[in-house]
C-alpha cells in the first residue's frame, strides 16, 4: 500500500534510491503490509520509517493496481500528516512537493501512474 500526502494543493513524491531498476523513479511512500497489520496500520508504520512523520489514514485513492504479475495489489490511501510533522527523505534519494501542473514532470514508477491520474481532482479540492 501507499500514501498520498497532500499539503497546500501539492502532493508529496518520493524518488527511489534502490533497487537499481527503480532507482531514480518516483513513487508514493509506502510498502508491504506485515502479517497481522491492517493497511492503515502498515501505512502509519511505513510513513514513520520512510519519512519520520506521524499520519492519520483517510479514504482510498484510485483503483487497486495489480503488481508482480498479479501476485500482489497496490492500494493507495490519502493520509494527513499530524503534529506539524515535516517529511524527511530517510529512505529515498529526494522528496518533491508537486502541484497539479508538475505531476508529469517526474518519471513515476508504472504502478503509481494510475494513481497520478486521480490526483488532479484531489489537488483542486485541497
Amino acid at each position: 500500500m501507499a500514501a498520498v500526502i497532500i499539503d497546500d494543493g501539492r502532493v508529496l513524491a518520493c524518488q527511489r534510491s534502490s533497487p537499481p531498476e527503480a532507482a531514480g523513479k518516483w513513487e508514493f511512500p509506502g510498502g508491504k503490509v506485515e502479517p497481522g497489520e491492517t493497511d492503515q496500520q502498515a501505512l502509519v508504520r511505513e510513513c514513520a520509517e520512510e519519512l519520520g512523520i506521524t499520519v492519520e489514514v483517510a479514504g482510498r485513492v484510485g483503483p487497486d493496481v495489480s503488481l508482480a504479475h498479479g501476485r500482489a495489489v497496490l492500494r493507495v490511501y490519502a493520509v494527513e500528516v499530524l503534529d506539524g510533522g515535516v517529511p524527511e527523505a530517510l529512505e529515498h534519494s529526494a522528496l518533491r512537493w508537486l502541484t497539479v501542473d508538475q505531476l508529469n514532470s517526474v518519471p513515476w514508477l508504472p504502478a503509481d501512474v494510475p494513481i497520478v491520474a486521480e490526483l488532479p481532482k484531489l489537488l483542486f479540492r485541497s
